[in-house]
């Protein structure tokens, strides 16, 4: 009888075992890379070249005949995957891809304001701020998702950020957050005086142009990946600039060219990533922009609340958790808001539960196994 009735007991235990819901399964990324390219148009990344822009009189493009070989392909596959060949040739087909409009997968920006300072804020707190309503040099009142993860122990003194522009340190709070921000034309600090690092910074010296906001794309890749080898930190932001400012330009040649230098900084920085055994195979890379812009043949040098197609952006995301279904097609509309706790998502920590004015994360864009 004894042993029957620790069988039975057994036999109930273990289905009540079965019955008990799973624990929900760890992430396997450590870090996170949150790559911005301001003002980057979702008709550039999905369908590649403007025809109608490759010329003179409607794009300002210099060298007609040259750019087109180098860009122009009959496809739209073709055409952005030779804008931008690491986004498609290994995001495109390992990762996730959002907000292209002519396959109903539309990103859509929730501020109304269309431009930077209020893009930037959206996308690092998860919600629009009508005080935010201008790109003046203020300190944000908000707390974006790179402050929260660094008042967390795990997390703190191994967050950093980059940019171009040189109102990257107002926007994040570098004061009150203790986040170190590399912006404009601001000397590499915290890291070991090395020969590069020296040079970069009588580089940066040098270059830097009286009145002038924004620096090279170059000199804020080459201070992140300096950053990213010396100090490992677990969330490394970077935002480069060149698309918007050529857009503004009217140099539809040099924005084509701008974006594939940056597809190249993000291929670099993603091999650099893997090469490295704190980040091999525990990574996640996410890519977005902060607005987008009008449409050929005048509207696309602009953005604001009053220009038409300005309201739509677009993300990419790969990592160990995103399972891999490329462009995605056919889906519900995702907002700018949500990046921030997708980006949170993506370690496990739930930003949109601590912030409840935030996006939730991208549905499917972290799914841990």
């Amino acid at each position: 009888m004894r042993r029957c009735f620790f069988a039975l007991t057994f036999a109930v235990l273990s289905c009540l075992a079965g019955l008990a819901p799973a624990a929900d399964p760890k992430p396997r990324t450590e870090n996170v890379i949150l790559v911005m390219l301001d003002g980057l148009r979702w008709q550039e990344v999905f369908t590649g070249a403007d025809e109608g822009l490759l010329n003179k009189e409607r794009g300002g493009v210099r060298e007609v005949k040259q750019c087109r070989e180098r860009f122009w392909r009959e496809t739209p596959a073709a055409r952005r995957e030779a804008v931008m060949p690491f986004l498609w040739g290994t995001v495109g087909k390992d990762g996730q891809i959002f907000g292209n409009k002519l396959q109903n997968s539309v990103g859509r920006v929730t501020n109304k304001l269309n431009f930077s300072y209020p893009g930037y804020n959206e996308v690092l707190c998860g919600f629009p701020d009508p005080k935010v309503d201008s790109n003046a040099k203020k300190y944000n009142r908000n707390v974006t998702v790179l402050e929260w993860l660094n008042q967390k122990p795990a997390f703190h003194g191994k967050v950093a950020a980059f940019g171009s522009w040189e109102v990257f340190p107002y926007i994040i709070n570098d004061k009150r957050s203790g986040i170190p921000v590399n912006a404009g034309f601001a000397p590499l600090a915290g890291v070991p005086e090395t020969p590069d690092v020296q040079l970069f910074n009588k580089l940066t010296a040098e270059t830097a142009l009286e009145g002038e906001e924004t620096r090279y794309d170059a000199f804020t890749f080459r201070a992140a990946q300096i950053y990213l080898k010396a100090k490992k930190p677990r969330v490394l932001f970077v935002s480069f600039d060149e698309t918007d400012a050529q857009g503004h330009a009217g140099r539809y040649d040099r924005l084509l060219a701008s974006a594939h230098k940056n597809d190249g900084f993000l291929r670099e920085l993603w091999e650099s990533a893997q090469e490295l055994p704190e980040y091999k195979g525990k990574t996640t890379l996410i890519v977005t922009t902060d607005h987008g812009r009008g449409d050929a043949p005048v509207g696309w040098k602009s953005h604001g609340e009053n220009v038409a197609g300005a309201e739509f952006f677009w993300a990419a995301i790969l990592g160990p958790d995103t399972p891999a279904k490329g462009e995605i097609k056919d889906t519900d509309p995702i907002d700018q808001t949500q990046i921030a706790a997708t980006l949170a998502a993506a370690f496990g920590e739930d930003y949109s539960g601590a912030v409840p004015q935030a996006g939730k994360p991208i549905p499917g864009a972290i799914a841990p196994k």
